[in-house]
């Protein structure tokens, strides 16, 4: 017989006639043969195997070798030994390399004749030496697709313990090794068919032998982590991971980034490897492990490795997403490797280029998966283009080509910003001291208390809630100028874009700071209030006279270089870019913003003749009447309690008129605990109510010609856009001569409405009647108030301005001279139902009073209200506003912010849009800004980076932990403690012992 197949073989019959033969040849196999003419056989069939020149010898071998050897398998157990096997696996046979595909494929086949032999188990001990021999000499994909392939169908042959370990390891590192040179699609189909049938072992071994996972991962990463320039790992790698349970990511990812011995050059390494598979296709899970992993370096502020991985690897995720067999992995790690890169706007730029050409592909394709796909990515871009405005040039062609499709809302970009901050991430492979103290939850910046410095940073975050007047300020264009205005510009934009926890506003504290306040010292933070008000309306009113000044000088005559810092050359460079102002509107941005007019008028009861003075003011101090019921009844008022805060407007002095009643005697200080709460309507009720001069304080008619009875009253004449509200805490204590402070607990409305007078017919003041006598300056009247008032305008009407409570700031503390300021703050800017805004004709005590909304007195949800104590930002709610005085006693409301609502007042009220301080959206941000951001967030992460390898080289011999931000409702906000106040952040070199500050 094997003479007939030789023969038949080498003849030259055609195709039929041999598979006739071959028939033939096969049925004899069931009759008697002798042993050698088996083994001839056998020797003949194994070289049509190994040796033939075609498939159909190849096949016509393997069809004769099974029919013979399942008659007359004792033969074939002869034939097949152990030696003769080991002689195929490590000499091959004549010619043919024992590497080559074909010898396993044939002992393969031998092993399925002689499953049910008692030989087979000689052969499986002698496969399992060899296979992990074979592994060790980095064979090709296609002979380890077939040693896969046999070790899949006799498991007996997988090398066992320790082999088994090892064998593993070197499989691992032989696919390392694979690389596909071809370029057709089936020849690169065979290569991905290859490579998964070597990862399907793998995975059949990790089920079998779990010990041999582990030491699988560690093998991968030693290979990724490779800095030999002469190797480069293969992308097949990636087809492990989709096995890797995903249970274990944690585990894994904490032993990688918090191993010592890992340097940052591997992890590089190891990190752009990882994103290189992205490429792999049908791999699943690879993004789940890449993320995990930037995450991971993240919580551990290796945040010189995501940089600099993040700026290299971008554009190639990037243009991972033109295939489609790829495109959702690519797309969620592009996605965090954009919203995490938060400190710069250059990894977003580098793929701009790129992002117009997709869209119109997606759009084109018209698949409902492309649909899809394109919404994800569109929300993408609009959150990375409001992360980082101010860049029309590069954003106009995104702009439109996305505008048919939906745009996420303003909440939720914020939303998903801050969850996917480098600086967000909370690290829960570390702990006690290893742990970071990353930005609050809430997103918002805190300020660094400097010593004693809570009275600047709780205004300065009073007036950074003030949403319309951030806005304008950061839309100024101020041209490099040194300014007080530049500085607070400069401040504003580092709250609302740094990376950092708490901003250390050391600059501004040197330039804001009142000269007569001493450094270290605590202060009065109403005062400092006005004083950076009244700063920054002299210094633009200065810049206005410098303009008008040159406007003047003929233009051969000015100097194009000799530009002021402050001042506009283009219209594109003005003051403001948005929103437009009146060209006819010399306001400030502070008289525009805080300014309102005040008229006092003192009518004479004698004469009944009116005179009126008009005053600007930029917030109002209203002093605490002695009863509630006396509110209205009270008439004798000491100047100090209505005196008017004018700020710096008018440039007035802020000394009161010498009182002549001591208003402390009148004032409790402890509140009586069988009188219902004073509320800011009541304080604002007393601040207009009437008065009466007379005896001591009677008042100088100039009609008259002597002193009279005469009644005062105080008219708000225009509202401003934020009031500004101080309740008068301290009063003078005559007996001790100290400043104390009234605990009164005052109800905080949410809304609030400023009764307004305005002249139904506006015209100039009427000159005095000639038989009117003029105001005389004569010692008598020194200290009378009506020697500068006009004839009153008598036609008049009232309405009602309506404010929404914005910010609180809030005094912990017994007396001016100790304690510690806190704010509250508004995060919505939700109005109030505008019904609620318009009134009838109401009596002087109802005009002001507005409850508060609902059972629960709130504003909004919770999270609206935030809390500001210095370093430490966190979610309020109204009601811890309005509930904070009877918690904790010496915690009380300080200064209040009144935001007017937009359409609140009628045609007399001018509106916010005419006043031009709203704005509907965050401006973009200048260059100047942008770069000193992007600067400080780099170093921001660097010192994050160097603090954590400092603290990681500490850890074993330190037993400190940090306390983590506890809720408010456990503690006074303004308690002194690790969590209080200048605590965490302040210090600096100021100890103050003797005074009870922090």
């Amino acid at each position: 017989m094997d003479k007939i197949l030789e023969g038949l073989i080498s003849s030259a019959h055609t195709l039929p006639v041999k598979k006739a033969i071959v028939k033939k040849v096969v049925e004899a196999a069931e009759k008697d043969v002798a042993a050698e003419e088996c083994q001839a056989l056998f020797a003949v069939t194994t070289r049509l195997i190994l040796l033939g020149e075609d498939a159909f010898q190849k096949q016509v071998g393997f069809q004769v070798l099974e029919a013979y050897a399942r008659y007359h398998r004792s033969e074939f157990e002869v034939f097949f030994s152990k030696d003769f096997v080991l002689g195929l696996l490590q000499q091959g046979y004549e010619q043919l390399d024992h590497k080559d595909p074909s010898v396993v494929d044939y002992i393969h086949c031998g092993l399925r004749l002689l499953i049910s032999c008692p030989a087979v188990l000689e052969l499986f001990a002698v496969l399992q030496v060899e296979v992990l021999r074979m592994v060790c000499e980095r064979p090709g994909p296609a002979l380890c697709a077939r040693l896969a392939a046999l070790l899949s169908d006799f498991v007996q042959c997988v090398p066992r313990d320790k082999g088994g370990v090892l064998f593993c390891q070197q499989l691992v590192r032989t696919i390392g090794y694979f690389h596909c040179l071809a370029s057709q699609e089936q020849e690169l189909g065979e290569y991905v068919a290859q490579v998964t049938k070597v990862s399907t072992l793998l995975q059949n071994i990790w089920k079998a032998e779990p010990a041999t996972l582990l030491p699988s991962l560690q093998e991968v990463f030693a290979i990724i982590s490779s800095t030999d320039p002469s190797f480069e790992p293969s992308i097949a790698l990636a087809s492990l991971v989709q096995y890797i349970p995903v249970q274990m990511i944690t585990v894994l990812i904490k032993s990688l980034t918090t191993d010592q011995n890992v340097k940052d050059a591997n992890m590089t390494k190891a990190l752009c490897r990882m994103i290189d598979w992205l490429s792999w296709p049908l791999a699943q899970h690879v993004d789940t492990w890449v993320i995990a992993l930037l995450k991971g370096l993240a919580a551990v502020q290796k945040f010189t490795i995501l940089i600099d991985v993040t700026l290299l690897k971008i554009e190639l995720v990037f243009n991972r997403l033109w295939y489609p067999i790829v495109r959702q992995g690519a797309l969620a790690v592009l996605s965090h490797m954009l919203l995490s890169f938060q400190h710069s706007p250059e990894a977003f730029h580098l793929v701009i280029p790129h992002v117009v050409h997709l869209v119109q592909s997606l759009q084109a394709d018209g698949l409902p998966t492309s649909k899809a796909f394109l919404l994800q990515f569109t929300e993408l871009v609009h959150c990375m283009m409001y992360q980082y405005s101010g860049f029309p040039d590069l954003y106009d062609h995104i702009l439109e080509a996305i505008k048919d499709l939906p745009k996420p809302s303003e909440e939720k970009i914020k939303l998903v910003l801050n969850q996917s901050a480098w600086t967000s991430q909370s690290n829960s492979f570390a702990s006690g001291s290893l742990r970071q103290a990353g930005k609050s939850e809430t997103g918002k910046t805190g300020l660094v208390n400097l010593g004693n410095t809570c009275y600047m940073n709780s205004i300065l975050q009073t007036l950074f809630m003030a949403t319309d007047f951030r806005r304008h300020v950061l839309s100024l264009r101020l041209n490099g100028s040194s300014t007080l205005m530049k500085k607070l510009q400069m401040l504003f934009a580092f709250l609302a874009h740094t990376q950092r926890a708490a901003y250390a506003p050391r600059n501004f504290l040197e330039v804001s700071r009142p000269p007569w306040f001493n450094a270290g010292s605590q202060q009065d933070c109403s005062e400092y209030l006005r004083f950076l008000l009244d700063r920054l309306h002299e210094e633009e009113k200065t810049v206005q006279v410098l303009e008008s000044t040159k406007a003047s000088v003929p233009t051969d005559a000015v100097d194009s270089s000799g530009k002021d810092a402050t001042s506009p050359s283009t219209p594109e460079e003005g003051e403001a870019s948005s929103p437009k102002v009146d060209d006819n509107d010399r306001r400030t941005l502070i008289e525009r913003t805080f300014g309102g007019k005040l008229v006092t008028g003192i009518r004479c009861t004698h004469c009944d003749c009116v005179s009126e003075k008009e005053e600007p003011f930029t917030d109002l101090s209203l002093a605490f009447c002695p009863s509630r019921d006396a509110a209205k009844s009270e008439k004798s008022k000491s100047d100090e309690s209505k005196v008017v805060c004018q700020g710096s407007v008018n440039g007035g002095s802020e000394t009161p008129v010498p009182e002549t009643k001591d208003q402390a005697s009148h004032v409790p200080a402890v509140p009586e605990s069988d009188e219902p709460p004073l509320s800011v309507p009541d304080l604002v009720d007393y601040f207009l109510a009437p008065e009466i001069l007379d005896q001591d304080n009677a008042y100088f008619c100039g009609k008259c010609g002597s002193l009279r009875r005469a009644e005062r009253t105080l008219k708000v004449m225009s509202a401003p856009e934020y009031l500004i509200l101080t309740l008068l805490r301290f009063a003078y204590d005559a007996k001790c001569h100290v400043r104390r402070k009234i605990l009164d607990n005052v109800t905080i409305p949410p809304r609030l409405r400023l009764p307004v007078h305005r002249p139904l017919a506006p015209s100039p003041s009427p000159l005095p009647p000639a038989s009117s006598p003029s105001p005389v300056d004569s010692p008598e009247s020194s200290g009378n108030l009506a020697k500068k008032l006009k004839p009153s305008r008598r036609d008049e009407e009232v309405q009602s301005a309506c404010y929404v409570l914005s910010s609180v700031v809030m005094h912990s503390g017994v007396s001016s001279e100790s304690g510690h300021y806190y704010s509250y703050g508004c995060n919505s800017t939700a109005e109030v139902d505008d019904a609620s805004c318009h009134n009838e004709d109401l009596s002087q005590g109802e005009q002001v009073r507005e409850g508060p909304s609902g059972p629960g007195g709130g504003t909004g949800p919770p999270s609206d209200w935030l809390l500001f104590n210095d370093s430490r930002v966190t979610f309020a709610s109204f009601q811890s506003v309005q509930n904070i005085t009877s918690r904790f006693p010496k915690d009380t409301a300080y200064v209040l912010m009144y935001r007017k609502q937009e359409g609140a007042g009628q045609d007399s009220i001018k509106g916010a849009a005419a006043s031009g301080t709203r704005q509907s959206a965050e401006p973009p941000l200048q260059k100047e800004l942008l770069d000193a951001i992007i600067k400080d967030n780099k170093l921001y992460l660097q010192e994050q980076e160097l603090n954590a390898r400092t603290r990681a080289l500490q850890a074993p011999s330190s037993s400190c932990s940090s306390r983590p931000n506890g809720s408010d409702d456990n503690n006074p906000p303004g308690s002194c403690g690790p969590s209080g106040g200048g605590g965490g952040g302040g210090g600096g070199g100021f100890n103050t012992i003797s005074r009870l500050v922090f």
